[in-house]
């Protein structure tokens, strides 16, 4: 049986009636767990035939149920005064709830602390209640963030803002490229890329390699079927007493990396076709490769390439012994039993980045590092974008 669905009017959202949600919220108030559950399970009966009913609704069942603790237990379950709706009305003419949860993402896709984009938002919408405005257009919210942007936080983070809503009003497809060795945190912040920059297609070049092995038998790519710190034993060059020179090394992780940068450039040919933004990560993510790609991609695109280091020994152990804790399919015994050759790996993959001008980014603390990311993904941007707020909002 279907659970009745209930509305959020405030924020504009929809979801089922949960026993056990609103149970716990019983609790806060002061109930005792078996009566909150009981009144949980009561709202539940009454509520069963009605398919679709709101958050006041819900509130109005439950008051009744409460009088008998008192008034203060009725206050902690309503909590703070509903905020007020602001609606927001878009030029297509549909109109959605004004959210500072929303707005905040919105703020930290263009580069902005998280910190920083939680106040701004909040005293958006203070500034909007304390006017009593109930309603306003998409362009003007753009203004008033854009002031609140200058006046609070200064005119650098008004530019990154600007230059944000101009690159989604352009439309143009946006290619993030991230390397780095393995433990380098690559999956992880790029996840982080494409949910802040509202980017629905991420590629793995190790998902990527994964399907050139089904389709190539290892007898005729045999430096396919390896690791990459591992690619030279598959050559003529590997045989011998087991263990690597530096060139050689380098060698069998070039091998790979060529051929699955023809499956990583066929992903970005696609994305560029579709006019769709792409974020493609993984250790065949070489900053020598695919060395034509911003030409082919012309003027259209925007190609932005990182490369993720871990640049201490000890921290990158501890954390290729934290994957296989994670994921055990991953075996950190394996990563652990040739770190060396990970840490050569990634020396040549900085060395290379560095050379051809690919922006290093240190990745120690989780929040500074996206901070770092995008800067360069904003500053890249901005080299691209000039427009003013009249001409962008």
């Amino acid at each position: 049986m279907a659970r009745p669905v209930v509305v959020d009017e405030t924020e504009g959202t929809r979801f089922p009636f949960l026993r056990g949600i609103l149970t716990r919220s019983l609790q806060e108030a002061g109930v005792p767990f078996e009566e909150a559950y009981d009144i949980a399970s009561e709202i539940r009966v009454q509520i069963d035939e009605i398919g679709e009913l709101t958050t006041e609704d819900i509130r109005n069942r439950v008051i009744p149920q409460l009088e008998v603790y008192g008034s203060e237990v009725i206050q902690r379950y309503l909590g703070p005064p509903t905020p007020a709706s602001i609606q927001v009305r878009y030029s297509d003419g549909h109109e959605t709830p004004f959210s500072r949860g929303n707005h905040r993402v919105n703020l930290e896709a263009c580069g902005l602390a998280a910190d920083d984009a939680a106040t701004v938002a909040a005293r958006i919408y203070d500034d909007l209640v304390g006017h009593d405005v109930r309603e306003i257009s998409a362009s003007d919210l753009r203004h008033l963030t854009y002031r609140h942007l200058t006046t609070d936080l200064g005119g650098d983070a008004a530019r990154q803002y600007l230059v944000w809503q101009e690159f989604r009003r352009a439309k143009r497809p946006l290619i993030v490229i991230v390397g780095g060795a393995v433990g380098s945190g690559k999956s992880t912040i790029s996840a982080q890329i494409a949910h802040r920059l509202e980017i629905v297609r991420s590629q793995s070049t190790d998902m990527l390699r994964e399907v050139m092995r089904m389709m190539m038998p290892e007898r005729l790519m045999p430096a396919l079927h390896t690791s990459t710190f591992r690619a030279w034993e598959a050559l003529p060059i590997g045989e011998g007493n087991g263990k690597a020179s530096g060139q050689a090394l380098v060698d069998g992780f070039l091998t790979q990396a060529e051929k699955v940068s023809v499956a990583c450039e066929a992903v970005i040919q696609r994305a560029l076709r579709e006019r769709v933004s792409l974020v493609l990560e993984g250790v065949h993510a070489h900053p020598g490769l695919m060395p034509n790609l911003e030409a082919e991609a012309g003027e259209d695109a925007i190609i932005v390439r990182i490369m993720l280091a871990v640049m201490k020994a000890r921290e990158l152990k501890r954390r290729l012994k934290g994957r296989g804790k994670r994921a055990p399919d991953r075996r950190a015994k394996r990563y652990l039993k040739h770190f060396d050759a990970i840490w050569d790996l990634q020396s040549f993959m900085l060395s290379e980045a560095d050379l051809v001008g690919v922006p290093i980014v240190p990745n120690e603390d989780f929040e500074k590092t996206i901070h770092q990311v995008m800067g360069i993904l904003m500053g890249k941007l901005a080299s691209e974008f000039r427009g003013t707020p009249e001409e962008v909002f």
